[in-house]
């Protein structure tokens, strides 16, 4: 029976979000960012096992209390400077685990807003699927191409656009073997489309957001705290 297992890369500074403290520890709802990402994948039942793949040099994980996340988490620490590298040395870590067939999850550290429901919605829909995919949404707003100078060059069509989430869900075999030899690529579906295969798109919603900027932290919030009313 193949298994579900998770790696979540945490080994970033945030440079975008500003200041000393790596956006993943910022609080939110009263805990670290990174601590509901990681709550979502351990709670999920089909999920063995959770890696969370922290810098060599980071001090900032031992000064929270971990232990309500439960046995599933375990941390590495083996992150490298971008997030191939901490990703591809999170699935050596997880090599004596993990067989090829398995499936392997990779979800953002700064993603706190995954639901139970999407993380259905991800494993069922690619249970029997040969490749693999990832959680997405079509494009909705008008796309502005802009020129040198920040004005619009031309309006590009959102036809068949969709903006990329996570999790990114795929074969450890075949993943380990997309990063190893095609390592540039800014998300694991992209290593897997320049191998060769065609990754399935997920269908979520825009509450799976990404913090990426301080302004990102409140809405993140409100949406959290909106489902720990509704029990969600």
């Amino acid at each position: 029976m193949l298994r579900h297992y998770a790696i979540v890369p945490a080994a970033g500074s945030g440079s975008r979000f500003g200041g000393e403290l790596p956006k993943q520890y910022r609080l939110v709802a009263g805990r670290p960012l990174i601590h509901h990402s990681l709550a979502a994948l351990c709670r999920y039942p089909s999920i063995d096992r959770v890696w969370v793949v922290l810098s060599p040099a980071d001090r900032w994980w031992r000064q929270h209390d971990w232990s309500s996340l439960g046995h599933k988490l375990e941390t590495v620490f083996c992150g490298g400077a971008t997030r191939t590298d901490s990703v591809a040395n999170g699935l050596r870590a997880a090599a004596t685990a993990v067989h090829d067939d398995d499936w392997v999850l990779v979800h953002d550290a700064a993603r706190p807003c995954l639901s139970q429901q999407m993380l259905s919605s991800l494993c069922a829909e690619l249970a029997d699927d040969p490749v693999g995919g990832l959680l997405a949404v079509p494009v909705a707003d008008t796309l502005k191409r802009a020129d040198a100078v920040q004005r619009v060059a031309r309006t590009e069509s959102r036809e068949g656009l969709w903006q990329a989430q996570t999790p990114q869900m795929f074969r450890y075999g075949l993943l380990s073997r997309a990063l190893a030899e095609y390592p540039g690529g800014t998300d694991e579906a992209s290593a897997v489309e320049t191998a060769g295969w065609q990754p399935r798109l997920v269908r979520a919603d825009a509450s799976n957001l990404k913090v990426t900027y301080p302004a990102d932290l409140r809405l993140a919030e409100i949406i959290l705290q909106a489902r720990a009313r509704t029990g969600e």
